[in-house]
């Protein structure tokens, strides 16, 4: 699970020395990064990127609320228990983190959706997920505390 985000312009990604074409968001524009802190994706490159490898699609860029974590641990997804062996911190309340959209949906479905970073959102989660269900959820996140 190693991957790099080739620049912060270009939205193209370089996994293993291979370039890839830029990936988009369901709003039809370039992906933008999720999080950095804690380090996020499942190529742990900060965005919710999803290749071949990638069986959960982990492809949502959700804010985690107290409710969302409870709910992921109720369906056996312990989102808060730090597993440094798959390099994973555990997370608080919050959070940018790129889940499941499978998961989504069913926290979505049981009234405890996490927030969602649309711009930051792969569009294969729209495998799984319907827009207007996102959209119900989205957020904007600024950067830093500056813009709170």
């Amino acid at each position: 699970m190693t991957g790099a985000r080739a620049t912060a312009t270009d939205g193209a990604h370089a996994r293993g020395g291979v370039q890839l074409m830029a990936e988009r968001n369901v709003l039809g524009g370039e992906l933008e990064p999720c999080g950095t802190d804690p380090l996020t994706g499942f190529y742990r490159d900060g965005c919710c990127s999803t290749g071949p490898e990638d069986l959960g699609s982990h492809t949502i860029c959700a804010v985690v609320t107290a409710e969302f974590l409870e709910h992921q641990r109720s369906i056996g997804n312990d989102l808060s228990t730090p597993m440094p062996q798959h390099r994973f911190p555990g997370l608080v309340p919050g959070d940018r983190w790129c889940v499941t959209a499978v998961n989504w949906l069913r926290a979505h479905r049981a009234g405890a959706a996490a927030f969602v970073v649309l711009a930051s959102t792969h569009e294969r989660a729209l495998e799984a997920v319907p827009l207007d269900a996102l959209r119900l959820h989205a957020v904007d996140v600024p950067a830093g505390p500056d813009g709170l």
